[in-house]
């Protein structure tokens, strides 16, 4: 009886945060930021933090990251794979007014970080790095590459991280109100968290994958790339091993349905790839 009751108040509670959550999203300025392109990405956006704030504070990261990369003689340590992966992501920022213009005045800049990690990124503005632990354990091929890039690229471009942050700073509010009013406690407040993280933040966190993914291989098309690679990419990836958590617990959509929608839409994208390689 008394757990019922304990779980129908969370339930309660947590019906109520997702409202306040959503009552506060409303109050955001709602933006397109980029073109839909071919893949027909077109979902608006709602923001609350201005794209100016995560510029500046993702430059201020991206300089301390490259300052402790060269202070410790792990920045551009290989000539041939800085001009390779430079090479790629031009051919892809080339590509990028497609979905926003503006990007063509964006302040691009990449490098190559050596570490065993298998990773890559690009912060918003356009700073992008690839860690050498991808390049080499997964023995990428270009168009690989490109897949990696401009699955990256395209956060940027549809400013994926301001839309999170926006989202967490109306989740956050929305939450203090709601405890507040309610007279909860400190446990009672991390379960409105846990609620709105089920209910909207690893969600939203799924359709960004899912639309870097989409964007991403048109780039990579329309930069001369077999955009199927970015099937053989998380084949590599799924190669290297460990288990996937269940979808509802991950900000990254299952592996199976992944390479499904990636089939679809690198197959939609691969008359701009031949036209693209026709011109070259």
């Amino acid at each position: 009886m008394n757990r019922y009751k304990s779980n129908s108040t969370l339930g309660h509670f947590a019906a109520m945060a997702c409202v306040a959550c959503l009552v506060a999203l409303s109050g955001c300025e709602t933006v397109q930021t980029t073109q839909a392109g071919v893949v027909g990405v077109d979902r608006s956006q709602r923001m609350l933090v201005s794209s100016q704030d995560i510029e500046q504070a993702s430059s201020k990261e991206y300089a301390q990251v490259l300052a402790e990369a060269r202070q410790k003689g792990k920045l551009n340590t290989s000539p041939a794979q800085v001009a390779r992966v430079k090479a790629v992501s031009n051919r892809l920022i080339q590509q990028t007014p497609v979905f926003r213009p503006d990007a063509q005045r964006w302040n691009w800049d990449v490098n190559v970080l050596t570490s065993t990690e298998v990773n890559a990124w690009c912060m918003p503005g356009g700073k992008i790095a690839v860690y050498t632990g991808l390049l080499d354990k997964l023995n990428l091929s270009d168009d690989e590459l490109a897949a990696v890039l401009g699955h990256e690229m395209a956060h940027a471009l549809r400013e994926h991280a301001r839309e999170r942050a926006s989202e967490q700073a109306a989740a956050g509010l929305g939450i203090s109100v709601l405890s507040a009013v309610a007279g909860l406690g400190d446990l009672g407040q991390q379960g409105l968290q846990y609620a709105y993280m089920g209910v909207l933040g690893l969600p939203n966190s799924r359709a960004h994958e899912t639309e870097a993914d989409r964007i991403g291989v048109e780039l990579a098309a329309r930069a001369g790339y077999n955009p199927q690679a970015a099937i053989t990419l998380w084949q590599k990836m799924g190669a290297l091993g460990g288990g996937e958590s269940p979808k509802f617990l991950s900000t990254h959509p299952p592996r199976a349905e992944r390479q499904s929608d990636l089939t679809v839409y690198s197959q939609r994208v691969m008359p701009l790839y031949q036209q693209a390689r026709a011109r070259r």
